[in-house]
């Protein structure tokens, strides 16, 4: 597929997720051969402001594949100035404006998918931070705002209209949050209404559901979420699937645990201890997740800020269990 000028041989994508597609779990999904990968959520005020946590959150390397800088906001001009600021400072492969994250407290400003309920002010936007940038631009958007609002192919016919390169659609409403199914048929809605690609995105967990999605949507790529927390992996086997027809069997538990070691290694090179461990809790408990026991040993990581005991922690675990 291409999405404008840019061609991806990889359909499979993963998805921007605060505080979990960071530097460093980034650099490990390049690992299992994901060729685009997306940034946390950064705030186009705290940009404008020279908020140096916002910056840190684009920090990235080229190494491995293409790029995406996601941002957020409510005001055309603001999100303008930050897409341009972006494409100056970091030279992004695409800019991504979110118009999916159901947060309280990013919807509460009029932000994220507080936009669906806005198309006229979405479709502003996106034309705005069109004009400002010289990368493709592309949209993640749900599937509308509540149940009885799914709008989708209105909004997604705007950003098409207002010169974005590619939509992603999740399946579900805001106000379904990460609840009950994905709602395929509105992808596949989406799909047949617009001339630019569309990313399906949505309870994607295994290599047969990225089959399932393009036959059923006829979408251009799938993005990945949830189903990649704790599994870096997925890539590989639906990239490997998709290339060959063959599914690679499931990692171990011995091979999660390893991975879970070597990610929080990293973290904590990345951003020192005392910031990497709070933030590698909940991936620790995505990697162990139903294994024997594990819930103890997650209470047990959960208490403890010193690196070397929680690998202490794990590798005793993981030698348990063999």
């Amino acid at each position: 597929m291409q999405i404008d000028s840019l061609k991806i041989d990889k359909p499979v994508f993963m998805a921007p997720m605060a505080g979990v597609s960071d530097f460093p779990y980034r650099k490990i999904v390049r690992e299992m051969g994901c060729q685009l990968v997306y940034t946390e959520m950064v705030s186009a005020k705290g940009i404008n402001y020279g908020n140096n946590h916002s910056e840190e959150l684009i920090d990235f390397s080229r190494e491995g594949g293409l790029i995406a800088v996601q941002i957020f906001g409510d005001d055309p001009g603001q999100m303008a100035q930050a897409a341009k600021e972006i494409d100056n400072k970091f030279r992004p492969d695409i800019i991504d404006i979110n118009m999916g994250c159901p947060a309280k407290k990013i919807v509460k400003t009029g932000a994220g998918s507080a936009l669906m309920k806005n198309p006229e002010l979405a479709e502003k936007i996106i034309r705005q931070v069109v004009k400002a940038v010289s990368v493709p631009v592309t949209v993640k958007m749900r599937s509308g705002w509540a149940e009885n609002n799914t709008n989708a192919v209105e909004i997604a016919l705007k950003a098409e209209k207002a010169g974005a390169a590619a939509v992603a659609v999740h399946g579900r409403t805001r106000n379904q949050f990460y609840r009950g199914k994905a709602d395929w048929q509105v992808i596949k809605e989406v799909s047949e209404n617009l001339g630019i690609p569309v990313i399906g995105n949505g309870d994607i967990f295994d290599p047969q559901d990225v089959i399932d999605m393009f036959n059923e949507t006829g979408c251009k790529a799938v993005m990945i979420g949830r189903g990649c927390q704790g599994n870096p992996w997925i890539f590989k086997r639906i990239i490997h699937y998709l290339q060959t027809g063959k599914i690679l069997p499931r990692v171990t538990e011995f091979d999660k645990i390893n991975m879970a070691i070597r990610h929080l290694q990293m973290a904590c090179d990345y951003y020192g201890e005392d910031i990497a461990i709070p933030l590698m809790r909940k991936h620790l408990a995505w990697y162990l997740k139903g294994m024997p026991n594990s819930s103890k040993v997650k209470n047990e990581i959960n208490q403890i800020y010193d690196k070397n005991k929680v690998v202490s922690i794990l590798e005793s675990y993981r030698n348990h269990l063999l």
